[in-house]
């Protein structure tokens, strides 16, 4: 093969090379700025739990095993919130939830109901401090998420309920200081 052919061989793996990781670069950066920077849209409930209905009602263990149902926190606002430890959105809104508890008080009983098992969930509470009533399991709550309008099954998703057990409010989606405060403002 005459010199020539081999130097522009040469230069073409060359440039196919750094093509490829030009291409790689560019891609890996797109996905993550796609994945940092998106929301998912918000499904929709398919099960038809609409604001203005009275709640379903929940009947779950809390990390100790005891089984607590809705009715305990009859003529109470609650606030009650789906969430997984392996969710970064859950995460991230849970000191959001704590806020809201403290500042409330008696006035508010925020339920939040991990999709896990008592372990993985008591660890995480521990880290983060929460103190407010904490319920598990798996497919019952999926169940129940799903009786409580989300069927998607996408976390995390919050309800607000009146002291009459009425819904007022729902969220899909991380929540944030000002969306709760704006929903707690027209119910307690």
């Amino acid at each position: 093969m005459p010199a020539a052919a081999r130097r522009g061989c040469k230069l073409s793996s060359w440039r196919l090379w750094v093509s490829v990781v030009v291409l790689g670069f560019l891609l890996g950066t797109a996905l993550a700025w796609v994945t940092n920077n998106t929301r998912a849209p918000e499904p929709r409930a398919e099960s038809g739990l609409e604001i203005g209905e009275a709640h379903p009602g929940f009947s779950l263990p809390d990390l100790d095993g005891e089984r607590v149902v809705s009715e305990r926190f009859k003529g109470r606002t609650m606030l009650v919130n789906f969430w997984a430890t392996w969710c970064a959105p859950c995460r991230r809104e849970m000191p959001v939830l704590q806020a809201a508890s403290e500042r409330h008080g008696e006035a508010l009983a925020v339920v939040g109901i991990a999709l896990d098992d008592p372990e993985p969930v008591a660890r995480f509470i521990d880290e983060v401090g929460v103190d407010y009533t904490i319920l598990v399991g798996q497919d019952a709550v999926l169940d129940t998420q799903s009786e409580w309008g989300n069927s998607a099954g996408a976390m995390p998703y919050t309800v607000l309920v009146d002291g009459e057990g009425i819904v007022r409010w729902r969220h899909y989606g991380e929540v944030t200081a000002e969306e709760l405060e704006e929903a707690l403002a027209g119910v307690i």
